[in-house]
């Protein structure tokens, strides 16, 4: 994960998250109509049977795409039968949805993708609909100053949809997961919600088994029981997001 960083001190600086200075060359113009056209052929040869890495490989590779947009396809793109069940099992766009009294949220997951929107980095309209970053996360995290804000944000419309409470799922082996698990709480104070958080090996798995999820993982979509996408609906209230639909 590239950050553009500026100011002196851990208090003054700031981070773009998820921004790269080539994707404004990657992701605009000539280059953005043709990775929608590439995306198009990957979700042939994934409907087709083809895995993931094979068809953006085979596709990159004819553009002689960029690592980075090749990464693009493989989240923006994927088979219909899965974006189909993936809707099938999503409550906010039920007609008489029945939502949880509790949340369960991948939290690195879910506030990074915020934090990339709120720093003007690109975001992917996903053939899903949900909304996914290029951000990557490798084991180092460190809270910036659009964290506090994309906790509140995602806190405020959890409240706005009457939700009881949210229980936040951080990965341990990720460095500053404490120090975000605290800013968590801290930002809870101020929403009439109850918010637990939980710093474990494996969210994964645990979001696997849960109804209620919030996430813009594909796999963890494919097996949880129900989901929640409310990330494009927050992200939709920002000005000035920079959004790239494949």
């Amino acid at each position: 994960m590239k950050e553009i960083m500026s100011g002196s001190g851990s208090h003054t600086t700031v981070r773009r998250r998820g921004f790269v200075p080539e994707d404004q060359i990657q992701f605009t113009g000539k280059q953005l109509e043709i990775l929608k056209k590439a995306a198009d052929e990957v979700q042939f040869l994934l409907d087709r049977g083809y895995d993931t890495r094979s068809a953006t490989t085979f596709t990159g590779n004819h553009y002689l795409f960029s690592e980075r947009q090749r990464l693009a396809l493989a989240r923006a793109v994927s088979p219909q039968e899965w974006i189909r069940k993936r809707g099938s099992s999503e409550l906010l766009r039920k007609e008489n949805r029945n939502l949880p009294e509790t949340v369960h949220i991948d939290g690195f997951n879910t506030i990074i993708t915020l934090e990339v929107a709120l720093s003007g980095s690109p975001v992917l309209l996903c053939r899903d609909e949900t909304i996914r970053d290029l951000a990557g996360l490798r084991g180092t995290y460190r809270i910036i100053e659009a964290t506090p804000v994309a906790v509140g944000m995602l806190l405020r419309k959890l409240e706005m949809l009457k939700i009881a409470k949210a229980c936040f799922y951080l990965d341990a082996p990720v460095s500053n997961s404490g120090r975000l698990s605290g800013l968590i709480r801290q930002c809870a104070q101020k929403y009439n919600i109850l918010v637990d958080t939980e710093i474990i090996p494996d969210v994964d798995r645990v979001l696997e088994k849960q109804e209620g999820v919030i996430t813009g993982d594909a796999i963890i979509l494919n097996r949880c029981v129900s989901w929640l996408n409310i990330v494009p609906e927050i992200v939709g209230q920002l000005d000035c997001v920079w959004k790239i639909r494949l």
